[in-house]
């Protein structure tokens, strides 16, 4: 018999769309309490500073009003559950754009860009069609992408830094969520439950289907780390050698399918 097709998750858009602001608030406020040695500092985002990395977070939001401005495509090409996947191909691409971005005022590069996101993005339609870099896709399913790379460089803005910037609830949901079903995408099947609560909850890996009762393959932590998991930040072996894994089961070793992006 073959598997279930698998549904796209649905995204409540106000929730959606005021994560964003929120996460890229918090981004912004942790970004103003920088000392200048502090944004000269490494990240562990090869040769990324914080400067750059700061950068880019503008380019995360910027990239919205950049494609609100541009026409609108006239078919959609990318569904939401394709965009996770397709990052590990412009690695080059974004650290040159990333690198080319001035950051020499970097508080009032990040006030910019959300004052013009702000006044786009309040009159456009979710289902308002964008060129994305992978392929043209709904404003909609857009902005959930964004809060997977707010909430992402967050954890990276805060490892580099100590500066404890907090996560949106509503973003980190999002961004759990979209890469927990990125991975029932890329190993489709149900032999293996993953749990990340309080958020997600998905089933993967080819082999026989739980029915009832306890699976038998079992995966569960926390989303923070699933997050650093699934974008290459940690590997799989240091996180269950810590006890912040937990796996059960002979199915149950997802280190042959980690990390899902680049």
């Amino acid at each position: 018999m073959p598997p279930a097709k698998k549904r796209t998750r649905s995204y409540d858009s106000a929730k959606t769309r005021a994560a964003v602001l929120a996460q890229f608030g918090h981004v912004r406020e942790a970004v103003a309490a920088l000392t200048p040695e502090q944004l000269a500092g490494p990240t562990r985002l090869g040769e990324w500073t914080v400067r750059d990395l700061v950068g880019h977070f503008s380019m995360v939001l910027g990239s919205v009003v950049r494609y609100l401005e541009a026409p609108e495509p006239a078919a959609r090409e990318l569904a939401l559950l394709d965009w996770p996947l397709a990052t590990v191909t412009a690695a080059a691409r974004i650290d040159e754009d990333t690198r080319a971005v001035d950051t020499g005022d970097p508080v009032g590069l990040l006030a910019a860009t959300a004052a013009r996101y702000e006044e786009l993005v309040a009159v456009a339609p979710d289902g308002r069609l964008v060129p994305a870099r992978f392929g043209a896709m709904t404003l909609g399913d857009f902005l959930v992408t964004r809060t997977v790379e707010l909430v992402v460089h967050t954890d990276d803005l805060n490892a580099a830094t100590g500066a404890g910037a907090p996560y949106d609830r509503q973003a980190l949901a999002a961004c759990t969520r979209l890469l927990a079903d990125t991975l029932a995408v890329k190993a489709p099947g149900g032999a293996v439950e993953v749990r990340i609560p309080p958020y997600a909850v998905v089933q993967c890996v080819e082999g026989p289907r739980h029915t009832r009762g306890t699976p038998p393959n079992v995966v569960e932590t926390d989303p923070l780390t699933w997050i650093r998991l699934a974008t290459g930040r940690t590997e799989w072996a240091a996180e269950l050698d810590a006890a912040h894994v937990g796996a059960s089961g002979e199915r149950a070793d997802l280190s042959g399918l980690l990390p899902l992006m680049g």
